[in-house]
């Protein structure tokens, strides 16, 4: 079995492939201080209770933008697990051809969304990931990167209206029935949710436009962008598990398989 593991500002996201199959996943928060050891025993523990033996894991790749807590993770796999995990980053072998100014900048999360979307439906498209910060990233036809875009992600925006305003309470993010809103939390989803929604149609129909490059697929990814996938014609797919299913294209390509 192989274990995938996605370290984002928010959460770290672990998956469990049995061959082709993604059998399992589960989350730790990303903030929370941890040492080697409470790692280790922390993923042992969700192992164990997924009914995987610890044993069985054959293999680790990690995909991180948070740099500080790599230390304690890498070691955590190594002295629990007895694996030397691989970390996707400059010289990891992907498929994709990174064209930008400076390659090195692009996060290692947006390399292996693109992988995973050009792997599995084909280019030219635009990977959209709702995470911490929203991106938007444009693969050719032929599997280059071609440019990225980056802006703040829809919990940061509503993280901000209710802690930056004295009276406007915290509120669950969904979509409300109507933009024409008659109360405060209402009018607070409609703003968060409609408004991205109009960020995602606008980017999105800006990319097409300045790049020239028509039938344009669209894939998204992370947690909240079910909610915005469902209310724009402009995304074709949604994928939870992209960067997951990313990361296990990514070690099949190192290992030749």
């Amino acid at each position: 079995m192989l274990l995938v593991i996605d370290v984002g500002n928010t959460n770290i996201t672990l998956g469990i492939f049995k061959e082709e199959e993604l059998v399992a996943s589960f989350r730790m928060t990303t903030k929370t201080p941890r040492t080697s050891d409470e790692y280790g025993i922390t993923i042992c523990d969700l192992l164990i209770n997924r009914k995987v033996a610890v044993a069985d894991i054959e293999a680790v790749i990690i995909a991180s933008v948070v740099p500080g807590i790599m230390h304690s993770l890498k070691n955590s796999i190594i002295k629990y697990l007895n694996l030397t995990p691989i970390e996707v980053g400059a010289g990891t072998r992907t498929g994709i051809k990174i064209v930008t100014a400076n390659p090195k900048e692009i996060g290692a999360d947006r390399i292996v969304d693109a992988v995973a979307a050009y792997d599995i439906y084909g280019g030219p498209l635009i990977v959209i990931d709702f995470g911490t910060a929203t991106t938007y990233d444009l693969v050719s036809e032929d599997g280059s990167f071609l440019a990225g875009v980056t802006s703040p992600g829809i919990r940061i925006s509503a993280d901000a209206l209710w802690n930056e305003t004295a009276k406007l309470p915290a509120i669950e993010i969904k979509k409300p029935a109507s933009i024409l809103a008659k109360e405060t939390i209402t009018s607070m989803q409609a703003g968060l949710v409609y408004g991205y929604i109009g960020q995602t149609e606008y980017i999105v129909k800006k990319i097409i436009e300045e790049s020239g490059i028509q039938n344009m697929k669209v894939i998204a990814t992370g947690g909240l962008g079910k909610i915005i996938a469902e209310a724009t014609d402009v995304i074709q797919v949604y994928d939870p598990n992209l960067t997951l299913k990313g990361l296990k294209i990514i070690y099949s390509k190192c290992k030749g398989k």
